[in-house]
């Protein structure tokens, strides 16, 4: 399941409107994207509840599953992420 740029332009909208600064695509969504099963996104900017609720919102909007992971706090697995993922905000 490739991600169209569509996808990716719902994604970055509906992000900004709850205060995302940054959106990095990371794993199958862009490391083997015709086996993805979901896509996966990291995001900074939005805490708390307010993650939860973009997520929701976002599978709603795209119909299809997904993984939002905040980018803060700064740990291993979010350096990996930046260091391996796609950048759209």
């Amino acid at each position: 399941m490739p991600i169209t740029q569509t996808q990716i332009e719902k994604i970055v909208s509906l992000a900004k409107s709850y205060g995302a600064t940054r959106l990095i695509l990371f794993e199958s969504t862009i490391e083997t994207p015709s086996k993805a099963k979901d896509i996966d996104i990291a995001c900074d900017g939005v805490a708390g509840w307010k993650l939860y609720e973009l997520a929701a919102r976002l599978e709603e909007e795209l119909h299809t599953p997904l993984d939002l992971v905040p980018l803060s706090p700064s740990s291993r697995f979010t350096r990996h992420i930046e260091s391996k993922g796609r950048i759209i905000l």
